[in-house]
């Protein structure tokens, strides 16, 4: 029951999506400082080497680049393939890369759908159903092999800008979460998701001008999220601490689904 046996998660090995920055940095840094060797994807591949070289000298723990485009069967091969090279089993894999993409209802074009729905729902399911040997590999009863997909507040509510195709991503990776929890508890992987709110990102600075404050003022809790509470939940849901916890969508968002969302508008 000692809190350093709930939630130890060193020794362990974990891919990240989108891990370079935003949500998947938070966590991938929460991982390194508790022991946690990571890997860590994205398409931009200067900036993946530069920031897994500042993470692992951060933390003193190996974080690995692997840079890739997960929007193609080809580019989700190919990674796989890496990975597998480099590892016989992988414990935690984030599902977090995601793109967003705002246009009026009256002119939302099918680029700006297919991008979204590709990378936030195609992707991940095929990108989980190629790393299942992988997972499996050291899953146990005793210590199952954990999933985490990573959704939005705004698959749960109706949000405030005209991002179509993203909300509705988001209500998909929540609910194939819990299809995939099914479809995978037996062979002792465990599967959830977490539906963060406003955190501080690329894809929610650049709506607001980087300016968080009117997000601040409007949240039940005051502030925007912080590593912290990305990297702890996580944590618990890929610890021993979280090992009875399967099919869930934890939100991560300051009260805003449960206590607030009337006032959101």
């Amino acid at each position: 029951m000692k809190i350093n046996n709930l939630f130890k998660i060193e020794g362990k090995t974990a891919l990240v999506t989108g891990g370079s920055r935003g949500i998947g940095e938070m966590v991938t840094a929460g991982f390194l400082a508790n022991g946690v060797k990571v890997y860590i994807t994205a398409r931009k591949a200067p900036a993946l080497i530069e920031k897994a070289n500042e993470l692992s000298e951060k933390y003193d723990q190996e974080c690995i680049a692997i840079p890739c485009d997960l929007s193609s069967k080809e580019g989700i091969d190919d990674f796989v393939s890496q990975i597998s090279q480099k590892e016989d089993g992988i414990d935690f894999l984030i599902n977090n890369a995601g793109a967003a993409w705002g246009e009026p209802f009256e002119s939302f074009s099918e680029g700006g759908w297919d991008k979204v729905m590709d990378l936030n729902v195609k992707s991940l399911f095929f990108l989980t159903q190629k790393m299942k040997s992988l997972l499996t590999t050291n899953a146990s009863l005793d210590d199952p092999s954990r999933v985490i997909n990573i959704g939005s507040i705004d698959g749960l509510n109706v949000p405030a800008l005209p991002t179509f195709s993203y909300s509705a991503s988001k209500a998909a990776v929540h609910h194939l979460t819990r299809v995939m929890a099914a479809q995978l508890v037996s062979e002792n992987i465990l599967v959830n998701a977490i539906a963060p709110g406003p955190y501080p990102s690329n894809m929610l600075g650049a709506a607001v001008n980087y300016d968080y404050s009117e997000i601040e003022k409007r949240n039940p809790r005051k502030r925007v999220g912080t590593p912290e509470d990305i990297a702890g939940l996580t944590i618990f849901l890929c610890s021993r601490a979280g090992s009875y916890t399967v099919g869930e969508t934890i939100t991560s968002d300051g009260g805003i689904v449960k206590t607030a969302s009337h006032n959101l508008s």
